[in-house]
């Protein structure tokens, strides 16, 4: 698939593909209940049920780590078996386990339970990636991404305003109720589902011969364990995915008990992420889809992520008492958080078309599977790295993370452009 192709606008590519169409609708379905639940859950957990809330963090990180075996094992599944049947079914247990946290009420059915979700949660994710290599050509897939990533944040940010109305209401059933209706929209997409092509999206003795703009020379059947270099570059992009629960841990964390900038902005601040997420991921997607092109935007997120860093350690040296320095530091804040979004959005992009390009047609689920593992990892370990080094340390603990998000980065961009120097196109 040449890259040099004229490509539609995704805008019309949504009109005029149906199997794109209700990819769509299912994520944003998905998403609206996702980000209801998660917003409840740990407070839910804490404040209802009466749980510690060191035990709730220990439920869900051997949760978590049923999630990474689960992305393993499922990238494999999508390989020999049918993703839309795989999908249906990971919905209905998804959906079922949500509903099911009203029954929780100790440490050890939190941990079935949220186990149960994230086999569901990040199996469905390998599967998921596995069908969309299938169903769109090299050129199309990290525009696919890039507009599902969209409708994800959307999805996301309107389920996390439905929740302040159980959270308002405060009461146990207030929460219960929204948790049922969450877990029936997982459900509901199940329906949704089945209405997706069998013949684009399983696997097939056909299956195409290259996976975009790359011919592969590996011999077919190829296992991810064997190759070193997507390996690596799975290693390395989960390394700088840990930016994720930067974001979503230490930044709060930071702005409340390391900077002079009103509490409240916390809030605002993961707005900005949002909003930058859905005006600028799919625009600044383009020039991914060929693995030069992913090289080079990956080296760019690495130096903007440092920047990043080194933005948010900055806006804790700010002090006084009065409203000059509170809004001194507020700027320096959004700032931060704008080149945080910048560097999250390119980077997700340039790791989308990587785990696509490098991995041959026949075993496209088994490298979705090891990739999306690389992602499992960091979100487990994120939350305790990053309050070790940046809220621990402070500004020698940003500037730790600076240095390894930029290595990680420049490690992918060195192994992407090896293989774009070293493969013939297509």
């Amino acid at each position: 698939m040449s890259t040099t192709e004229q490509q539609v606008p995704i805008r019309t590519l949504v009109r005029r593909d149906t199997t794109l169409r209700r990819l769509l609708t299912v994520t944003l379905v998905d998403t609206l209940g996702r980000g209801a639940f998660f917003t409840l859950t740990s407070l839910y957990l804490i404040t209802i049920v009466g749980i510690p809330a060191v035990a709730v963090g220990l439920g869900l990180t051997v949760a978590g780590a049923v999630g990474v075996a689960s992305s393993l094992a499922f990238g494999h599944l999508a390989d020999r078996f049918s993703a839309r049947r795989m999908l249906i079914w990971l919905h209905v247990v998804q959906g079922s386990a949500l509903v099911a946290y009203v029954l929780v009420h100790d440490v050890a059915t939190l941990i079935v339970t949220a186990s149960m979700v994230t086999l569901a949660q990040q199996g469905g994710g390998s599967v998921r990636s596995a069908a969309i290599g299938r169903a769109f050509p090299g050129s199309e897939r990290v525009r696919v991404r890039a507009t599902m990533r969209t409708v994800t944040n959307v999805g996301i940010g309107v389920g996390t305003a439905l929740a302040a109305i159980p959270l308002a209401i405060g009461t146990g059933e207030a929460y219960r109720v929204t948790m049922v209706v969450s877990g029936l929209l997982f459900v509901s997409s199940a329906f949704l589902v089945t209405g997706l092509s069998s013949a684009r999206v399983d696997p097939t003795p056909a299956d195409r011969t290259d996976t975009g703009t790359i011919v592969r020379r590996e011999p077919a059947g190829r296992s991810p364990y064997r190759d070193v270099r997507f390996l690596a570059v799975a290693a390395l992009t989960g390394v700088f995915g840990m930016q994720f629960g930067l974001f979503e841990v230490a930044v709060p964390l930071w702005v409340v008990q390391h900077t002079v900038a009103p509490d409240v902005l916390v809030s605002p601040l993961l707005l900005v992420n949002t909003v930058c997420v859905v005006l600028l991921q799919v625009r600044m997607s383009r020039g991914t889809d060929t693995v030069a092109g992913a090289a080079r935007v990956m080296r760019h997120a690495g130096w903007v992520m440092a920047l990043a860093c080194g933005l948010w350690a900055a806006a804790g040296w700010v002090r006084g008492d009065d409203w000059v320095p509170a809004a001194t530091a507020t700027a320096v804040l959004v700032a931060a958080a704008v080149a945080h979004s910048l560097a999250e959005i390119t980077s997700s992009a340039a790791g989308w078309a990587l785990s696509f390009e490098l991995a041959p047609a026949d075993r496209i689920g088994a490298y979705q599977g090891v990739y999306g593992t690389g992602y499992a990892v960091a979100a487990m370990v994120a939350p305790a790295v990053v309050t070790l080094t940046a809220i621990d340390l402070g500004t020698p603990g940003w500037a730790i993370l600076a240095v390894v998000f930029l290595a990680a980065a420049l490690g992918v961009a060195a192994i992407a452009g090896r293989v774009a120097r070293t493969t013939a196109p297509a």
